[in-house]
């Protein structure tokens, strides 16, 4: 370790600024200097206790051998031999304690989907030794354990971590020049991967895809417009109420089992009912014409993308939420059909309707619950107007304030009318009855539309809840593995950030899967917080010849976490071999 100085010119005065720094020896012989503590600014004497306060640590060449080991106390009797190493276990030193359980399950799953296979093919070794199918992995590992920048993961995380030990490797593998440059690599690659995926999922869980689940989300950048004609950077409809924000559109395709199958970033001012078309036909291409159901929200299918999936052939079938908007048209014809019991606590109504089966339902849970979310605004909204026309404001500010308020209560905003004076600050407001009534009658009431010939109540609004599983993917990429920030500027290195992002999900189903059939009341997120307890740490031992014995072993895992090993079906690997520096030849003095 040594101290290392940066100038900078601010103000006219130049100014050092220091940081303790580490060479690490990586591979082809080459040295790094790796950042350990950021000092800033110090005087001439706090640089010299700096100095003294470093010592320079060299590590000695490691020789494997056979050999027998006694504490120094408990050497009495023995014969010297060179194959016997006295311990000073007095002085036994515990370093680098680094998190190792949540490494290798994340390993284990990569290896288990074969993506190892996979990206060993396609991304082959540089010139100069750079394996890009690890750097890959590190950084999705990276992403499904603790999402963050790449610098963060340069600079802090690979340290911390055991991915080093479990793929034999140094700090070049986090080299922040690797880790951006591996982004550049993949995306001409993704269609290679889905069709990679599909096989998978068929082999180690027998998926069939005949339902499709297909919904959109919007991730937003804190940057700075305009961007270039071509960027997908753009302002549009936020999913996370960011509408001040650029951002992307990500449509994905998943299994009712939450196991995805393809995706794609769209420009941030995409519209849903634009992006169903394109989609269709690339699963065709992928998995061939088939009698298949899509799951989708609504507001994605237009008419006449439904009058095409209706008149395809075979037909493809879709199962779609329809704005309550429709009940209106429709209100007449439903009020002669019969109530249904699809399960405890849900009754639809079914009405056939132009080739298309209409399903009214009404669930008394989801009353309650947006009866309770309708009240609440409404309150809110009467005491903030009851405020406002108490207040001495201008025209403008009281214009503002009730923007303001309808931005904050949208729905209770409908349901009252509002009267501003053409002319002077006042302004008037009553309860419309009529509306309050229309509100009430439909909450807790859907309508979706289908081309299913299925009449069975039950199993269509089962299909229909299906749909959670493209939201719990949503959450999970925005949540657990944390998709935004995006801290990259250039559009290929985002779509590749999302892509990095893609594969950590696809780590993060399979481990739901498993978890679904072998541990059912637990999380993936919950799993990984469990491996995360198992540590890897450098037991140093010193000996009574001036050598070293090093033993680099992980935790033992407690009896929850061996439980839940039994239960996944994975065995630990075995603890690596100790190993022991080589003797110090003490130098001579001079005669």
């Amino acid at each position: 370790m040594f101290l290392r100085h940066t100038k900078r010119k601010k103000d006219g005065k130049e100014h050092r600024y220091w940081s303790i720094v580490e060479n690490r020896r990586i591979g082809g012989g080459r040295v790094v200097q790796r950042p350990l503590l950021y000092l800033g600014e110090i005087n001439d004497s706090q640089e010299l206790a700096w100095r003294k306060s470093i010592a320079i640590l060299e590590e000695g060449a490691l020789q494997p051998r056979t050999l027998s080991l006694f504490p120094e106390d408990r050497c009495e009797g023995l014969l010297p031999d060179a194959s016997i190493v006295r311990l000073r276990l007095n002085e036994l030193r515990l370093c680098r304690p680094r998190q190792w359980g949540g490494c290798w399950l994340a390993l284990s799953l990569w290896r288990e989907l074969e993506l190892d296979r996979f990206w060993g093919g396609r991304l082959p070794p540089s010139r100069k030794g750079t394996r890009w199918d690890r750097v890959l992995l590190l950084l999705a590992t990276y992403r499904l354990l603790a999402p963050g920048s790449e610098w963060r993961l340069h600079r802090e995380w690979f340290e911390r971590s055991a991915m080093a030990d479990l793929l034999g490797e140094d700090l070049g593998l986090a080299e922040i020049h690797k880790l951006y440059r591996c982004h550049d690599r993949l995306l001409e690659h993704k269609q290679a991967l889905f069709d990679h995926l599909v096989g998978r999922w068929r082999d180690l869980f027998n998926i069939s895809f005949d339902v499709l689940l297909y919904d959109l989300t919007s991730t937003y950048f804190e940057a700075d417009p305009p961007f270039a004609e071509s960027d997908k950077r753009r302002h549009g409809y936020s999913r996370d109420h960011r509408p001040d924000c650029v951002q992307v559109v990500i449509a994905l395709v998943v299994t009712p089992e939450g196991l995805p199958l393809a995706y794609e970033v769209l420009p941030g001012n995409t519209a849903d009912n634009t992006t169903l078309r394109d989609f269709l036909a690339r699963i065709e291409r992928q998995y061939g014409k088939a009698r298949r159901i899509w799951l989708m929200d609504r507001g994605i299918p237009t008419e006449v993308v439904l009058a095409e999936m209706r008149g395809a052939d075979p037909p493809v079938q879709y199962l779609v939420g329809t704005p309550k908007g429709r009940l209106t048209r429709l209100e007449k014809d439903l009020l002669s059909q019969p109530w249904q019991d699809a399960r405890p606590g849900v009754r639809v109504k079914l009405l056939p309707q132009d080739g298309e089966l209409y399903v009214f339902a009404h669930s008394v849970n989801r009353v309650a619950k947006e009866r309770a979310m309708r009240r609440r605004q409404l309150k809110w909204l009467w005491a903030r107007l009851k405020q406002l026309s108490m207040m001495a404001l201008s025209r403008e500010e009281l214009l503002m304030k009730l923007g303001a308020a309808r931005a904050h209560a949208p729905a209770a905003w409908r349901l009252v009318v509002i009267a501003v004076a053409p002319e002077g600050v006042t302004f008037t407001y009553h309860l419309d009855r009529n509306r309050l009534r229309r509100a009430r009658r439909r909450e807790g009431r859907y309508l979706l539309r289908t081309n299913l010939t299925e009449d069975d109540p039950a199993k269509l609004w089962n299909l229909y809840l299906l749909l959670v599983r493209v939201e719990e993917a949503f959450k999970n990429l925005k949540g657990d593995l944390a998709i935004r920030p995006i801290f990259h500027q250039d559009q290929a290195r985002i779509e590749a950030h999302i892509f990095i992002a893609f594969l950590a999900y696809c780590l993060h189903a399979t481990l739901a899967r498993r978890l679904h059939a072998l541990a059912p009341g637990l999380s993936p997120r919950s799993v990984i917080e469990k491996f995360a307890a198992m540590q890897m740490i450098d037991v140093h031992v010193p000996t009574t010849d001036g050598r070293e014995l090093l033993l680099t072993r992980y935790t033992e895992p407690d009896a929850e976490l061996r439980l839940l090993l039994d239960k996944l079906k994975l065995a630990l690997p075995a603890q690596s071999p100790p190993k022991i520096t080589t003797a110090q030849i003490a130098p001579q003095p001079p005669p």
